[in-house]
Formats: structure tokens, sequence, C-alpha cells
């Protein structure tokens, strides 16, 4: 395919008649994707909050448990829409605490005052800024949006602990993702009870699988099993967690550390198999860290 250059103009949306917020929150309503956020789905829309206000767009992603509250903002960002959508995330956060929650301001100019602002909090809120640009090419208008702001990463592994959503039990579980996946914790608990002093046993929670002992839980390893891709997410606390990460990637599973000594791999029951070794090893030295 041979491409030609078209010159493009930029569409201020917030002051054209016919492309305004009502029109961009139809566009993003219709398909979820053009935000960049991967296999996400709307989940609802002008979504009345506890504080009486509105969340335009309530996005959520089945397989990781997260969920977007998105606020739409014409032209620059400002305190208000700042405020709001902090509020909105904090509304859905304490009232669904089983999900991952991330802010999400989207804005035609994220200005830099803004930027400082969101500075101040990081390490207390997850949050993505995002500049629209509307561009006119010929007779057609391209809404691309770029990610100024990631602020997402402390999420990860950061506070699963506290989203257990609430106490239930094994048939829960296995409604919910089957016995394959079960059967993956259930070979991760026998492999930390091989080197642990105390033995543990699961403790089912709503939004993971976690550890307890004598009815006190202590989450070193834990476990958030996903029916839809037949993945099991593997949380370790661990002090070595960038090592690790390496080695897993380098083994070809997804993993992710964060700087608070955690990190994640995301295994099929296949790959427990193929690289139980190495699987093995993680667990081991993480019992051994923590609870031995």
């Amino acid at each position: 395919m041979t491409l030609s250059y078209a010159k493009h103009e930029k569409v201020s949306l917030r002051k054209h008649q016919t492309f305004n917020e009502k029109w961009l929150q139809d566009r993003i309503a219709e398909d979820p994707s053009i935000l960049g956020f991967g296999d996400v789905r709307l989940l609802d829309r002008e979504r009345h909050t506890q504080g009486g206000g509105r969340l335009d767009l309530l996005l959520i992603d089945d397989d990781a448990g997260r969920r977007y509250e998105v606020e739409l903002q014409l032209g620059d960002t400002d305190p208000s829409h700042i405020i709001r959508c902090i509020e909105y995330w904090d509304a859905e956060k304490r009232r669904y605490p089983g999900y991952e929650h991330v802010a999400v301001l989207i804005a035609e100019n994220v200005t830099s005052r803004f930027l400082n602002v969101v500075s101040l909090m990081a390490g207390s809120i997850p949050m993505l800024a995002i500049q629209l640009d509307a561009l006119s090419v010929e007779d057609n208008l391209i809404l691309n949006f770029t990610q100024i702001l990631d602020q997402t990463e402390l999420r990860v592994d950061d506070t699963d602990e506290d989203a257990g959503g609430g106490q239930v039990d094994r048939d829960y579980w296995q409604n919910k993702v089957g016995k394959d996946l079960l059967k993956f914790c259930d070979q991760t608990l026998n492999i930390i009870n091989e080197t642990a002093s105390v033995q543990r046993e699961l403790n089912y929670l709503r939004g993971y699988i976690g550890l307890q002992a004598n009815g006190i839980s202590n989450n070193f390893i834990y476990m958030m099993p996903k029916r839809t891709k037949k993945i099991t997410h593997l949380m370790f606390r661990n002090s070595k967690s960038k090592e690790w990460t390496e080695r897993f990637v380098e083994a070809g599973i997804p993993a992710v550390s964060n700087r608070k000594g955690r990190f994640r791999a995301t295994i099929t029951p296949d790959e427990f198999s193929q690289h139980e070794i190495l699987i093995r090893e993680a667990i081991t030295e993480t019992v051994q860290e923590y609870a031995s």
C-alpha cells in the first residue's frame, strides 16, 4: 500500500458545534480501544456517583480486573476536572474494592500545571493523563490520543492485597475460573508448604486467593486466576523482584515488577508444567525470605 501525504489542521472540539463532548463520548463508548488501553469494554456512561456527580465513562479490563474512571475535558485541564476525576475514582474504588481502579483524565490540552499537581500525588493515586488531538485531514476527522502521564505502575501489586473484596469460599472460585486454574493454586500451595515452617492454607477472597495460617493472613505470595485467558497472575513479595522479573521474561513468561520489592508473573497451566523448576525456585526463595 502506497501512502501519500495529506496536510492536517487541528480542530478544537470545545469550540465546535457538532463535534462536542457528547459526540466524543459516543465515539469512545463505541470503541474504547481507541484510547490505547488494550482489550477493554464499556461498563457504564454518565454514571451517578455517591457525591452526586456523573462519571463520563467507566471502562473495564475483565482479564486484568481493572476499571478505568474516565473524565473528559474539552480544552485545557482545569482544577475542577482534576478534583472530579479523583473524586469519581475514589467513589468507585470504595464501592468496588475488588478491582484495581485507575483515574483517567482526557483533555485537549494537558497543561504543565496539571502535571505538577499530579506529581504531588505520586504513590497515592494511579492516574493516566491523555491529550486528545482532533485532526482534520481532507474530509475526515481523526482522533489521536497520546498518554502524557502514566502513574499506573505504582498499582502493580501495591494494593491488590487491600482489595480482597470480602471472604468467599472455594466453590465461588471454582465456579468463577474452573478446576484447572484452581489446581494451579493448589500446586503453588503445595510448593509453599514444602519449605514453610508453618503450613499455609488458601484464603479465598473475592479479589484474589491469598494465604493464611491459623486464621492469620500473610500474602507473601497470592494468586489472581483469570478464566477468560486461562491464566493466573502469581504475585510475589521478594526483595529480588527485578532479577526474578528478568528471569521469567527470558523464559517467555510475562512478568512485571515495581519498586517496592514485588513482582507478578502471568502463567498458564501448561507453562506451569513447562517451567516448574523456575517457578518452584521463585516460590521457595520467597518462602525462605518471608515465611521460613
